[in-house]
């Protein structure tokens, strides 16, 4: 029996907590919660104004009744036109005749002596208990308070009537008040029923409001359960606004990243595995046949370790170039600083002339600054220098010049060699293309142009080509003069 208690209650718990845990219905609950208490401060709030207010017009219908009698009895008989003095049966004689008590109320003389006389509404028609009638023949000041009766409980107000310091008798008043209690006790039935349909119909709304708000957030766990390496398109659907579209929006940006992230992790693992795998082949194979050759065989031994170490070192500078691709989007990937760019261009020129004997020329020298990472951009202008050299011959010119405009900057490198085919200008800046139109036999890795328009790229820029077949070529790297930051705040502005 106790296995079974247990079975059973586990599916229990299982609802209650995924009753309890789901953030649909901790806000349904919470919504109910305050919807429900808010319905019940509302009947208790109306319920007591309702008896607040019957109170006081209780008590002002006594006090008027016991001011119109004392107006009367201080007055003259209507009959007689004299004072009615010491005349208190005739005082209450006229008092009953002329007044017509008002609903759940009744009118009592007490003479001193004599029978008591009352009048009194429908609702109201009962003689007061006796014991009280006795005391108030010998009432002496004004009395007030509460009475049980058959018809329930009722308010009185008992003034003496005096003449000389002696009592003549006492007026009452009572007021019974279980009928206007009634009447407060249904609308106060109605209030809080009310107030309970209100709560129905309200948790209704607020069940398929919270739905409606929430789907995003469904949309999100959909979207993360699919996301895998190898797909990663899913995105959630943030067109509204809000805190919860802000969040959709948040999830697809970190899902752009991420896809950045894995297809920057693919490429390098492919472009690895391509591009290593002929030198590893090619140093295998020959490392294989110098173990073969003749030990006294010395010039065929250094022709073989100078091919290995070149290979080497191409792997080296290969591997590097990589790694500069997929750290391109650390936030580390750039260390910015104040460039003059007149003297970035002259220590470039300085540069391009170790590389080789060409017509090293300096365009232009602006003297402006820019917020950039001086060694990437010098990484970068190199590259397109290293890459002039190789389609020019000795004592072509090659020239390195910069230009600040507005909030632009631009660095380029214009050579004057074959030029480039339309149908390669696009193509070339990406990894391990290379033109057709080389003088020479390129021995790069192919990751020259890429690197440059990586770091244009991360310092918020472009990289630019104006170039003609026969008529060299012109690239020209741009960057924001206030670094990438200007830049990237307005694409999120933009993006909003």
């Amino acid at each position: 029996m106790a296995a079974d208690s247990t079975t059973e209650s586990q599916p229990q718990r299982r609802f209650a907590k995924r009753l309890t845990g789901d953030v649909r219905s901790r806000i349904l609950l919470s919504y109910v919660v305050l919807l429900a208490m808010a319905g019940l401060a509302s009947v208790l709030v109306v319920r007591h104004v309702l008896l607040v207010r019957l109170n006081d017009r209780v008590q002002d219908d006594l006090a008027q009744e016991v001011r119109e009698f004392r107006s009367l009895a201080g007055g003259a008989d209507p009959e007689t036109g004299q004072r009615f003095g010491t005349h208190t049966n005739r005082i209450f004689d006229v008092y009953l005749d002329r007044n017509v008590p008002g609903e759940g109320e009744q009118l009592l003389t007490v003479p001193r002596r004599g029978k008591p006389l009352y009048r009194a509404s429908e609702r109201a028609n009962i003689l007061l208990p006796s014991d009280d009638v006795a005391r108030w023949r010998r009432l002496d000041s004004s009395e007030h308070g509460e009475l049980e009766t058959p018809l329930g409980e009722a308010r009185y107000l008992a003034v003496p009537l005096a003449s000389g310091g002696e009592s003549l008798g006492t007026f009452v008043v009572a007021y019974f008040v279980a009928g206007e209690r009634a009447e407060v006790n249904e609308a106060v039935r109605i209030v809080a029923g009310a107030a309970a349909g209100i709560l129905l119909l309200g948790t209704a709304v607020a069940f398929f409001t919270a739905g409606r708000v929430l789907a995003p957030l469904s949309d999100l766990r959909d979207a993360a359960r699919s996301i895998s390496g190898a797909d990663m398109t899913r995105r959630i659907a943030a067109e509204d606004e809000g805190e919860i579209a802000d969040l959709g929006r948040t999830f697809n940006l970190m899902l752009d990243r991420l896809e950045l992230a894995f297809g920057s992790q693919r490429e390098f693992i492919r472009d690895a595995s391509h591009e290593l795998r002929t030198p590893i082949a090619v140093v295998r194979g020959h490392l294989e046949l110098l173990g073969e050759a003749d030990p006294t065989d010395r010039a065929e031994r250094d022709a073989t370790l100078r091919l290995v170490t070149g290979e080497l070192d191409r792997m080296t500078r290969f591997v590097e170039d990589l790694l500069l691709l997929a750290k391109a989007e650390s936030p580390s990937f750039l260390e910015l600083e104040t460039v003059q760019v007149g003297e970035l261009c002259e220590e470039l020129i300085t540069k391009g002339r170790s590389i080789a004997s060409r017509n090293w020329q300096l365009d232009s020298v602006p003297r402006r600054s820019v917020v950039a990472d001086r060694q990437r951009l010098t990484q970068a202008v190199m590259n397109l220098a290293r890459n002039a050299v190789e389609h020019t011959a000795d004592g072509d010119p090659i020239a390195i010049g910069g230009s600040v405009d507005g909030h632009e900057a631009a660095i380029w490198v214009r050579d004057s060699g074959a030029g480039i085919q339309p149908e390669d200008q696009a193509r070339i800046f990406e990894r391990f293309a290379r033109g057709r139109q080389s003088r020479t036999r390129y021995e790069g890795s192919g990751l020259g142009l890429a690197i440059v328009r990586t770091i244009a790229e991360a310092h918020g820029g472009r990289i630019e080509l104006r170039s003609q077949p026969g008529e060299g070529a012109r690239f020209t790297i741009s960057i924001p003069v206030e670094g990438p930051g200007e830049t990237q705040a307005t694409s999120e502005e933009v993006g909003r």
